[in-house]
Formats: structure tokens, sequence, C-alpha cells
């Protein structure tokens, strides 16, 4: 039976640094997946579409709080 994982892994440290610089050396067992690719957002973010949906919101919701049009 073959599993799959799905990690977070800090590159801001030099720990992270080195975990996925190990990795890497697996090209034939490891694959890294790049959320632009895949057209999904990583956890915590939004498509631009939700973007101007919120900014619209918001933007309008201001407006109206403070008269104005």
């Amino acid at each position: 039976m073959i599993m799959i994982y799905t990690v977070k892994i800090n590159d801001s440290t030099p720990t992270g640094k080195r975990i996925i610089n190990d990795l890497r050396k697996h090209p034939k067992t490891v694959e890294f997946e790049i959320p632009a690719d895949n057209g999904v957002p990583p956890e915590g973010y939004m498509t631009l579409d939700e973007f101007e949906k919120e900014a619209l919101k918001t933007v309008n919701q201001f407006c109206d709080e403070h008269g104005i049009y």
C-alpha cells in the first residue's frame, strides 16, 4: 500500500532548508507540488477572484459607514 504525505516545512529556517534539500535528492520518491501549477491556493490564501470580492465588500462597507458615495 502506498502512502502519500502532505507536510508543511518552514523554509525560512536552517532546518527547514536542510530538510527540503535532502528531499530534493530523491526525485523518484519525492514530488514537490507547486500550488500555482495545480490551481489550488495554499491553506490560508485565496484566489484573485475571492480577494476581489472581499476587497470590494470591504470598500463598499467603509464607504457606507462614512457616507461616501
